[in-house]
């Protein structure tokens, strides 16, 4: 039986961003994930690009992630709007022209992967245990018991689930989650665009079908098309010409001409929030904790803030030579994550569900709801601080 302090279960951006930011602490950390360490370095192209908040860029500088971005794949997101079904109207969200800020910046998920990866290579006190699956875990005087599938047990003072929103982990530590599907399919693609975007982002509840436009370098902008599954495969097997010409079609063509510049991708739209975030010598962080519906683009930006709120309170209790699992240090990380995601989460939810609710009440709803948002300049900008905000909460 091997020992370490902290069990690490998954190296997606979570779980990476978490262990890197315990180096310097003096913690022995062991990271577990199944895929092999070729394959973590080499984080292929998903399709998926991330929007991040102010808050979110600060954190990544803080663990040296963004000085190991390409500065040509960081597009600015300068402005927003917000469309309902065929309507020229649109709810808009600007970036402050005073301060030249932009609201946010789009960065394909799979260089973040690679950079939060780079940024652990020969961290002192990290071990890697890659191509490993956990089997199991209990609870055990002085923290926790890890069974992995080799055959081989870690025990930890703490064990951290970072293994997305499916996590098995977060099942094994005995705690439930309460999970949203929203019968959709999910397709993403990058797009050459005709007409300029303006680095303007579009989130467009259309009848029948939900669409993103995330504005990226070079003319190029990611397609994001919400359908039923079925609807989603036949979008699918049509060829590269055929799907920018649907896919334009479905943005009335007010880009002009899209045309894939890559193999689109396919996700299931479903929601997750965890009944507890903790549990006896464990906590959850990003998507294990809280699995986001991506219309408000938070899922990435509130599983960034989970791993720092969780690490800070491990780092200080570390710092003072106290218990790095302890049961109130934990309670805390719980309480701090539900007020910060609890009612994001809810509201996001009730969002979708109105706004990709077709029947005539609804729709008159819509409209209505987006006028309304439009005429309260505090709300708005309200929304803009929040994404330009310098500090996660």
């Amino acid at each position: 039986m091997r020992g370490t302090d902290v069990v690490v279960v998954g190296a997606g951006p979570a779980g990476l961003c978490f262990a890197r930011a315990l180096a310097g602490s003096g913690l022995q950390v062991t990271l577990v994930e199944p895929q092999p360490r070729q394959a973590l370095a080499e984080a292929a192209f998903d399709g998926r690009e991330i929007a991040l908040t102010h808050a979110s860029r600060q954190v990544l500088q803080d663990l040296q992630l963004w000085q190991r971005l390409p500065a040509a794949e960081i597009a600015e997101l300068r402005d927003a709007r917000v469309l309902d079904g065929r309507s020229p109207f649109a709810l808009t969200f600007a970036s402050d022209r005073r301060s030249g800020d932009p609201l946010g910046w789009l960065v394909p998920n799979h260089l973040i992967r690679r950079a939060a990866w780079d940024a652990v290579q020969d961290q002192p006190g990290l071990e890697l245990r890659d191509g490993r699956r956990v089997q199991g875990a209990r609870a055990v005087d002085g923290g926790q018991q890890v069974l992995l599938d080799d055959g081989s047990i870690v025990q930890a003072r703490l064990v951290v689930a970072a293994d997305s929103r499916f996590s098995s982990t977060r099942r094994m530590l005995g705690i439930g989650a309460r999970l949203q599907d929203f019968g959709k399919t999910m397709l993403v693609c990058r797009m050459q665009v005709e007409r300029d975007h303006h680095h303007t982002a579009w989130e467009w509840f259309g009848y029948g079908r939900t669409m993103a436009l995330l504005p990226l370098n070079d003319g190029l902008a990611s397609a994001v098309v919400t359908l039923p599954p079925r609807q989603a495969e036949a979008l699918l097997a049509k060829d590269g010409a055929a799907f920018g010409e649907a896919v334009s079609g479905f943005f009335e063509h007010r880009l002009g001409h899209m045309h894939p510049v890559t193999t689109p991708q396919a996700y299931p739209l479903v929601g997750v929030y965890a009944e507890r975030f903790i549990a006896a010598g464990a906590a959850l962080i990003g998507d294990a904790a809280v699995g986001m519906h991506p219309v408000t683009a938070h899922g990435f930006n509130l599983g960034l803030a989970s791993q720092q709120r969780l690490a800070r309170l491990v780092v200080a209790q570390q710092a003072r030579g106290a218990d790095i699992a302890d049961a109130r240090m934990l309670a805390r990380y719980q309480r701090e994550h539900r007020v910060a995601s609890r009612a994001l989460y809810e509201t996001t939810n009730a969002i979708a569900r109105l706004y990709t609710d077709d029947r005539v009440p609804a729709r008159l709803v819509r409209a209505a709801g987006l006028r309304i948002a439009q005429g309260v300049r505090p709300f708005r900008r309200l929304i803009a601080h929040r994404l330009t905000q310098p500090v996660a909460g």
